[in-house]
């Protein structure tokens, strides 16, 4: 499979490269095309592609490039799901896959797959899923898919027997064909990406594509308490399993403050680091997932109860003269930030703004109880300064988060939370939002030393 073909890969990124270095190996003839102009991509991987025989097209989308003589089109995740080269693969009868697909296909049939996915909770899950059977398993457990691992980069050291815990997302999902987890988790589905995906159905779809193709000797673990998940699923052939931190359930449930797996008591909840209930259903989506490895309670809590958290996603910093410090600085839309201030019940100086793209910031309204001041930030300052102003809330407005920073230190008090969630995209001052949140974690760093 995948051998002595004519392949066109459409987009570079992580996926496509991978994906090229892969095909080439195995003696295909592979195309990758990129919008962008060479100036703009990574020299190194561009030379190396080049070298090992890649055909490589730069700078446009050629309407004569994609025709009947290839084999496949391997669309990046990224790509519009109606680009142009899309549709004629269609009507040409070029079928078109994503590198997971791909990938998907070339592993040994005695791998055993972990897949995650939902609208909100996916990458903590995942990571933790990982984590948990990294230290039950060892070097049997491999990391891949949408949190920056493409499963391509791992294909050559991946052995029978061995397990990959991937993090799937709708973009893949949209090109799926035979790819579908042994366990596959949903953690949550609300509207989401509609712009990409463009009707809230079709997205919905797509989430769950992974779970149509398992059969009766596969496990879909569900959030029971999620109607959307519910319903989505409510025809699939793979063994139903649940966990719920609202219900009690045949499953993964709360009795009290106690996560209880079946009738088996496995951790408090007070021992999660990561703060909110959302973050509590990750652990519990994460402990069906490992159980039907035979994970030990022993392993899960020690892991949970070290877990701190990934980088940028409600990430805890440190605390200092009694005052915590949050990154969330991947709350880059109005629900991100509704889940974060859920999270506390505390007096919360909140980091809001960015890239002005016309957020209804009204949709905080019910989770603002606990703010006791915002920090305006970003192009849409002024914006987040009316709405501070039109529910009552004091408001400190500043161009840069560095310099909306000093004015904490005047507002905390012991107690208090200093939170970066900013509903908004980074784009107007930063490359990307991570780097935003390094800037955050830099600024407490310096607080640390004073």
């Amino acid at each position: 499979m995948f051998e002595n073909k004519k392949i066109l890969i459409l987009g570079l990124a992580r996926s496509g490269y991978q994906a090229a270095k892969l095909l080439i190996k195995r003696n295909n003839d592979v195309y990758l095309n990129e919008f962008k102009t060479e100036d703009k991509l990574d020299k190194d991987q561009v030379e190396e592609l080049r070298k090992l025989g890649v055909k490589l097209i730069f700078g446009s989308h050629p309407d004569d490039l994609l025709d009947e003589s290839f084999d496949y089109l391997i669309k990046n995740p990224g790509v519009p799901i109606d680009h142009k080269y899309v549709l004629k693969a269609r009507e040409l009868g070029v079928e078109v896959i994503n590198e997971v697909e791909m990938a998907y296909r070339l592993l040994p049939k005695s791998v055993s797959i972990i897949g995650i996915t939902g609208t909100n909770g996916k990458t903590t899950t995942t990571t933790l899923t990982y984590e948990i059977m990294r230290k039950a398993y060892g070097d049997r457990v491999h990391l891949a898919g949408n949190i920056g691992y493409p499963l391509s980069s791992i294909i050559e050291s991946v052995k029978d027997n061995d397990i990959i815990v991937m993090e799937v997302s709708c973009q893949q999902g949209e090109n799926f064909k035979e790819f579908h987890p042994h366990v596959g988790v949903f953690t949550n589905l609300s509207e989401a990406h509609v712009d990409f995906m463009k009707t809230y159905e079709h997205y919905k779809e797509t989430k769950a594509r992974m779970f149509y193709k398992q059969d009766e000797n596969d496990i879909a673990i569900i959030n029971y308490s999620n109607s959307d998940v519910m319903d989505e699923l409510k025809d699939i052939k793979s063994i139903k399993k649940y966990f719920s931190s609202s219900e009690s359930i045949e499953g993964c449930h709360l009795v009290d403050r106690d996560i209880y797996y079946y009738d088996e008591k496995v951790l408090g909840i007070d021992s999660i680091k990561i703060k909110g209930i959302h973050n509590v259903e990750n652990c519990m989506a994460a402990i069906m997932a490992v159980k039907e490895y035979d994970v030990s309670n022993e392993v899960i809590c020690n892991v949970i109860e070290n877990f701190k958290g990934v980088e940028h996603r409600l990430e805890y910093v440190d605390t200092i003269n009694g005052v915590e410090y949050y990154n969330d600085t991947e709350a880059t839309n109005i629900k991100c930030t509704q889940i974060a201030l859920s999270s506390f019940n505390c007096p919360v100086i909140l980091f809001l703004g960015g890239l002005e793209r016309g957020q209804n910031f009204e949709e905080l309204n019910n989770y603002m109880e606990h703010v006791k001041a915002i920090i305006a930030i970003g192009s849409c300052r002024e914006r987040v300064k009316e709405y501070a102003n039109s529910i009552g809330k004091d408001v400190y407005v500043y161009e840069h988060l560095v310099d909306g920073f000093d004015k904490t230190n005047e507002l905390v008090e012991p107690g208090d939370v200093v939170l970066l969630s900013p509903a908004s995209a980074s784009w107007d001052q930063y490359k990307e939002c991570e780097v935003r949140g390094s800037e955050f974690k830099d600024k407490v760093k310096e607080l640390k030393h004073e």
